[in-house]
């Protein structure tokens, strides 16, 4: 019995993926558990695991394809001495289904009901799913238009230069207003196709700043005792082998954020329509930048590891994060954000928050500036903090009392080590 092998939901924010890599042929044996294609979702590259054995019949999208919707057949898997199904040649998107790497191609599932096509001149035209949701939309006829993709295949930017295009001889009556450009008239650029990274955060971004009251409060931390304790606790390591370790900044004010959070847990919490969640455990997620945009991997429980373990598994996660080789339990979740911008020299910014989480935390770099201790001014080494909460749980006596919170654990820093 045949089975189509589906395009998987990797992530709950995907909706579609690109597939960047066939890692099996037509006609290579397939055992249950053996890696077959390499998919590239809104947060990594990750690989696909097959479900079933047997035979890899037929290749239905050719590695490179974009806009693949979830669910879409990319192949079929057929038993050893079997023939592939005609009827799967072609792939159709499928209506959402359980998520799952492959279903039986025999029994039919149920599929979404197509809108109306534009007319065609009766030849095959040969599409991505998307590129056909779009051209019914915009009222294109594919059949008029030379695919860019794989094999001739139209791909969405070929119907969206057509949408763009000039339009036919018969003239369309003009607007009174003439709608903006996206450009300055004259204007040279280049235009770089959004990754499907780069689309996802745009879309939770303006949710998140449009759809969740921000409030922010701003804190003066010196840095002076917790860089001395550092400094300790580095000398204490060994020069190398597998007991050397190297504890950053950013490890011990992760540590010192998670500490705070049990402190002050009405902050690790996130909305709902109907009540306040209060979270169990402190999961810490650390933003980090990659080529594509932004991921924020994450220190589950962080306050109850030692500063070593923290210090490891943040390097583990940000090298697998610019490397796209994060499992999704590893960036899915988390209670609390912290985004540290301090090794680039920035003085203060103030940091979207990660929905559904109600807190994120802005560190800015340390600097040497003068303080006033007593009746004398001192120079200190001062950082400057942003906590952004969404206001809607977290209030501002509760968002300054964190912080103040925050700001006593970092400048008395021997709770971060007993």
């Amino acid at each position: 019995m045949s089975i189509n092998i589906l395009m998987p939901a990797l992530s709950p924010t995907m909706k579609e993926g690109k597939l960047a890599r066939w890692l099996k042929a037509e006609g290579d044996a397939i055992a249950a558990g053996d890696v077959i294609a390499e998919i590239e979702t809104d947060k990594a590259t990750m690989e696909v695991e097959a479900v079933d054995e047997g035979v890899l019949g037929r290749i239905l999208i050719p590695e490179g394809t974009e806009g693949i919707a979830v669910n879409t057949p990319i192949g079929i898997l057929v038993a050893e001495g079997e023939s592939v199904p005609a009827a799967a040649s072609a792939p159709a998107a499928q209506a959402a289904a359980p998520a799952a790497t492959s279903t039986p191609a025999t029994a039919p599932a149920p599929q979404a009901a197509p809108a109306p096509a534009p007319a065609t001149t009766g030849k095959r035209v040969f599409a991505s799913p998307l590129a056909r949701r779009i051209a019914t939309r915009k009222g294109i006829d594919l059949s008029t238009l030379k695919g860019s993709g794989p094999n001739g295949r139209i791909v969405r930017r070929d119907v969206e230069q057509a949408a763009t295009a000039p339009a036919a001889p018969a003239p369309a009556p003009q607007p009174a207003t003439p709608p903006a450009a996206p450009v300055a008239a004259g204007a040279g650029y280049e235009s770089v196709p959004h990754s499907t990274m780069r689309r996802v955060i745009a879309r939770r971004l303006t949710e998140a700043k449009t759809t969740v009251p921000h409030f922010y409060v701003e804190m003066d931390v010196r840095l002076d005792a917790l860089m001395a304790l550092r400094k300790q606790l580095n000398a204490a390591s060994p020069a190398e082998g597998p007991g050397a370790y190297k504890i950053s900044v950013n490890d011990m004010l992760v540590k010192a954020a998670a500490l705070t959070l049990r402190r002050v847990p009405k902050v690790n919490v996130a909305y709902s329509d109907d009540a306040t969640l209060v979270y169990d455990d402190v999961d810490i997620s650390v933003a980090v930048s990659i080529p594509d945009g932004l991921i924020t991997p994450i220190v589950r429980r962080a306050d109850t590891k030692g500063l070593r373990q923290i210090s490891t598994e943040i390097r583990d996660l940000a090298a697998r994060a610019r490397a796209g080789r994060l499992k999704p339990e590893e960036f899915q979740g988390g209670t609390f954000s912290i985004s540290n911008m301090g090794m680039y020299g920035v003085k203060a910014f103030s940091a979207i928050l990660n929905p559904p989480q109600a807190g994120i935390l802005a560190i800015a770099a340390g600097e040497r500036r003068p303080v006033v201790q007593g009746d004398d001014i001192t120079v200190a080494t001062v950082m400057t903090v942003t906590l952004s909460v969404d206001h809607r749980v977290v209030d501002g006596a509760l968002a300054a009392e964190w912080v103040s919170a925050f700001r006593d654990v970092v400048e008395n820093p021997m709770s971060l080590v007993v």
